[in-house]
């Protein structure tokens, strides 16, 4: 047998691999399964902590390996434990959060806290962007730094996400590392962490290197990802930030867009 066109398969989850309704269509399970036949691997490649992968995982029945929290775990969803694990110091994250609320005003805040028995804890105010997703909700901000956390998520009521972006990252400065992941979801996490990071650390792991990996995304912080990776797939409901950088652009998730290019390339 010949070596694949790419030995890995590197997919974002929200607005890409998943369908709006969290489910992965039987055409794009088909194609990951015919891409796995001829000797390519796929990981999951996403913003959602660990204990929000590991169903994914399990439905999949693929390695259960995944870079969660936007690169900043490693986790093996077979034997349900992280591997490696970077968490934002508590500290800072709350001076970024004041350095941002002195530019633009209130913001609402949430935390995904680290560990596979982490959970995402909410203060008032905040709306969940995805609402299938569980969460706790706190009686103030203060209670979001009880544990280690992975990663804060912010709102604005006022100011598109675009917006936010860019004025949390000009006044986070050095503090965090500012992302967008999807509608209603600006982050901070560790600075120096992105998916590039977590995806090189554990594309090293699988025998796999930059040139070895195709990515799919569909969000700025994708945008990374694609720098790494030897070739980047924006799926058609992509932000135009990451087609502007994108390799190639397929169809929607609705559509099955990963899957039109893993059966071109593996079928």
């Amino acid at each position: 047998m010949s070596a694949p066109a790419y030995a890995l398969i590197a997919t974002d989850l929200d607005g890409t691999l998943l369908r709006g309704d969290d489910t992965v269509s039987d055409r794009t399970r088909e194609a990951l399964a015919a891409a796995g036949a001829a000797g390519a691997r796929h990981i999951v490649v996403t913003g959602r902590p660990a204990p929000r992968v590991k169903p994914i995982l399990d439905d999949l029945g693929g390695s259960g390996l995944a870079v969660c929290a936007q690169g900043a775990q490693l986790y093996d969803g077979v034997r349900d434990r992280l591997l490696w694990s970077l968490t934002i110091d508590r500290d800072l994250a709350e001076q970024a959060l004041g350095k941002i609320e002195a530019e633009v005003g209130q913001v609402y805040a949430a935390v995904d806290q680290d560990g596979v028995e982490g959970l995402t804890l909410i203060e008032p105010g905040y709306l969940m962007p995805h609402p299938t997703l569980p969460a706790v909700r706190v009686r103030g901000r203060a209670a979001l730094w009880a544990r280690p956390i992975s990663k804060v998520l912010l709102r604005h009521p006022s100011l598109s996400d675009d917006e936010l972006a860019a004025v949390a990252r000009a006044a986070v400065g050095p503090l965090a590392t500012v992302t967008m992941s999807g509608p209603g979801t600006v982050e901070l996490q560790p600075r120096g962490v992105t998916k590039a990071t977590g995806l090189s650390l554990a594309a090293g792991r699988l025998g796999a290197g930059a040139s070895d990996t195709i990515a799919f995304g569909d969000m700025p912080n994708d945008v990374p990802m694609f720098g790494w990776a030897g070739w980047g797939v924006a799926v058609g409901n992509a932000h135009l930030e990451l087609k502007a950088v994108a390799d190639e652009v397929t169809s929607s998730n609705e559509e099955d867009g990963v899957a039109v290019v893993l059966d071109r390339l593996f079928r």
